[in-house]
């Protein structure tokens, strides 16, 4: 099957989507728990295969046996990391948004499509979550290169549209929740200007982190908490709770786009 997909830049860091693996184990673990095949795909890992090896001992915990296996166009970066890493229940492979034929039940793009044209996303989409296994889940999103600030969408299999988006900060270094406006999925980064839901919603949890400020000196953690509650209060639908809220992450449902 011939890999559909661009070979992108391949930078990564260790330790760079360990709040995106925190998030999957969450959302996706009742998923990937009743699974028949326990298979998950790193979509795009990159120039190395830090990141899938992390991936499958962070699901490991979720579930024993889980299967990962990471997917690049670039045949040079499949080599590499089948030389480099071979731990029980990780492979390496050539493939693209096909996911190489195979029926994951969790697929994780990221920093895949922000390298693309916004125009390229649906169908990219779509794609991906029509060779999911039933009850799968795509995960698609974008973090900074240390992994301090991210965020994502979730599709379930079959879907043309995310039911969620998650932003996700290391709170220590977060200043104002109006800088996840960098690293919003591409589906949205453009998104972000007047009358657009998701500029309404960063505006909405930039006031509650500012009304918040009082806060900050028992930490950013009770200062982050009272903004989420706060955007929760004044009508916004928050999809998690305050054990998730903890770890500076909010989801709520997937704001779309204006008409």
């Amino acid at each position: 099957m011939k890999p559909q997909g661009e070979i992108t830049r391949g930078t990564t860091n260790p330790n760079r989507l360990r709040r995106v693996d925190r998030w999957i184990g969450w959302w996706c673990g009742g998923a990937l728990a009743d699974a028949a095949d326990p298979l998950v795909v790193d979509l795009g890992y990159g120039a190395t295969p830090i990141t899938a090896v992390e991936l499958r001992a962070r699901l490991e915990r979720v579930r024993a046996d889980v299967r990962v296996t990471g997917l690049e166009i670039d045949p040079a970066r499949v080599a590499a990391a089948q030389a480099a890493a071979d731990p029980p229940g990780l492979t390496f492979a050539r493939g693209g948004f096909e996911l190489a034929g195979l029926r994951p039940v969790v697929v994780r793009a990221f920093n895949v499509l922000r390298q693309y044209d916004e125009s390229a996303v649906a169908a990219a989409w779509t794609t991906m979550t029509a060779h999911l296994a039933p009850g799968g889940w795509l995960v698609e999103g974008t973090c900074d290169e240390l992994g301090r600030l991210g965020s994502w969408a979730a599709l379930p299999a079959g879907a043309d549209t995310p039911v969620s988006l998650t932003l996700a900060a290391k709170l220590a270094t977060l200043e104002s929740p109006a800088t996840f406006a960098e690293r919003l999925p591409k589906a949205l980064i453009h998104r972000n200007v007047p009358g657009e839901p998701v500029y309404d919603l960063l505006c909405a949890l930039d006031e509650a982190w500012r009304h918040a400020a009082p806060l900050a000196v028992f930490g950013p953690r009770q200062r982050w908490l009272e903004a989420v509650s706060r955007l929760r209060d004044a009508g916004w639908p928050v999809l998690d709770r305050p054990a998730r809220w903890r770890l500076g992450e909010v989801t709520v449902p997937w704001p779309g786009t204006a008409a």
